[in-house]
């Protein structure tokens, strides 16, 4: 299994074979077989294209060192690879898993709220730290309850489309998210994954979109002092605690190139407090005119279930309500967030700039990792099959870890995930992202197409360092 998210002190193994390898340059390149100097097979000379292709673009560096190629795979031989089985969705083991999620949380505010009462614990400490573990569990079964609703979104928790979208729409709106909204712009994200411009979360700042938010000239980036800790944790703990509901309203880490919108909706628009782009308002650049009302019904749901919340405030308490539903929604946003970019952010990475970019290539530019039992059992998998979700969202979660295994030797080198130290691996990588992913550029070294790959670059000293732009001269 190809392991390219580790720095290259750890040895890389690929997954391609030569019996198993697609006939494309880039993986032949990746591990080629050995040929006498005078073989005229096939296979040679697609090796040789490969290199010509390889010399064409230059040299691409990621951010820990290691030289990048450009996948040359396809959607098909993705989906050819995989076995039809895996493609089937079944109501009624999709509703199971969703009936497991909801009693579950109802156990465990049962549970909890029958068993810490000043009775049992006399102890107002014991009640507090009860409740606390009360809220991060809660916040685990809400985020698989979140990834459900999320399969409902892709059409993946059942061949049919009404079923999908009335339980979507009742476990999203029970999490006050807007579903249709949600579902239309997530939608778009994956059809255009790791494009500079076109993706729609956790896109990264170009060296220019950085310079200027921390009021720097480009050339000046490699420069400037490392950032210090103490701010990547600051940084940090805002995404944490607000990045969902920014991105929800003011598109915060979405592109802001809503000029382009086709119909003329982002005209005058961007990101940021009272911009416009939103995931609320019918008129955001977001949508399309025709998907107004769907946007409506989203808002129409997330105010009858603020109404609920308001009655439960009102009549059990804020206090109450605030441990019951409002820290455990904390927690869902937080996993969230965290699983987005982690999936999204790290220091192998490329994005492409618009020609260069293709679907396969998008969807190629993901990451699985591992967050133990919470991600396998409780989060449905989507922390540890994600690679595969791009390539074809429409599989179910429980047929996911077969489809991953299945498109490992298409993808070869190509296929990152990171497994190493399971959960607290997870969180680590947070940390790790967070210090080498501040902006992307392309490769010094890069010619033709590799110009239109861009990495992670950082002020912090940490892997290949950001190019060396001259100032520019006085005229």
């Amino acid at each position: 299994m190809s392991t390219t998210t580790l720095p290259r002190k750890f040895v890389m193994q690929h997954a391609v074979t030569s019996d198993s390898m697609p006939s494309s340059s880039s993986n032949s390149a990746s591990v080629t077989p050995r040929h006498s100097p005078s073989s005229s097979s096939l296979s040679s000379l697609g090796s040789e294209n490969a290199l010509d292709l390889k010399n064409l673009n230059g040299k691409m560096i990621d951010t820990y060192g290691n030289e990048f190629e450009i996948p040359d795979f396809t959607i098909k031989q993705i989906r050819d690879a995989i076995p039809a089985h895996c493609f089937e969705r079944s109501a009624l083991r999709s509703l199971s898993y969703a009936a497991r999620d909801l009693v579950s949380v109802a156990i465990v505010f049962l549970l909890f709220h029958m068993t810490l009462t000043p009775e049992n614990v006399p102890s107002k400490i014991l009640r507090g730290v009860g409740w606390a573990l009360y809220t991060f569990i809660q916040g685990c079964f809400g985020t698989g309850v979140w990834v459900l609703a999320h399969e409902c979104g892709h059409q993946s928790f059942s061949p049919s489309k009404t079923l999908n979208d009335t339980v979507g729409f009742i476990l999203h709106t029970s999490l006050l998210v807007p579903y249709f909204s949600w579902k239309i712009s997530h939608g778009k994200h994956h059809k255009s994954t790791g494009h500079i411009e076109r993706d729609m979360v956790f896109v990264p700042k170009t060296r220019e979109q950085y310079a200027s938010k921390v009021g720097r000239f480009v050339h000046e980036l490699s420069e400037l002092m490392e950032e210090t800790p103490i701010a990547t944790a600051g940084s940090l703990i805002g995404q944490q605690l607000l990045g969902w509901i920014m991105y929800l309203g003011i598109n915060t880490t979405g592109h802001n190139y809503h000029a382009r919108q086709s119909e003329g909706r982002g005209k005058g628009k961007k990101n940021g407090w009272g911009g416009g782009v939103n995931h609320y308002n019918p008129s955001s650049p977001l949508y399309e005119a025709k998907d107004s009302k769907l946007v409506v019904w989203s808002d129409l749901g997330l105010a009858f279930m603020l109404g609920v919340l308001f009655l439960i405030g009102k009549n059990f308490g804020w206090a109450n309500l605030a441990v019951w539903y409002i820290i455990p929604y904390l927690w869902v946003n937080h996993w969230l967030v965290a699983i987005t970019y982690l999936q999204h952010t790290d220091p192998t990475l490329p994005h492409y700039e618009a020609g260069t970019w293709n679907f396969a290539r998008g969807a190629a530019a993901t990451v699985d990792r591992d967050f133990g039992f919470i991600g396998r059992s409780i989060m449905h998998g989507i922390v540890e099959t994600h690679v595969l979700h791009h390539f074809v969202s429409t599989i179910p979660f429980y047929h996911a870890d077969e489809a991953s295994a299945a498109i490992k030797p298409v993808m070869g080198r190509h296929y990152r995930s990171n497994f190493e130290g399971g959960a607290l691996g997870f969180l680590k990588a947070m940390w790790t992202s967070a210090r080498y992913c501040q902006w992307v550029e392309p490769s010094e070294a890069a010619e033709g197409e590799g110009k239109q790959v861009l990495f992670y670059r950082n002020r912090n000293g940490l892997g290949v360092p950001p190019a060396e732009i001259a100032a520019p001269t006085e005229s």
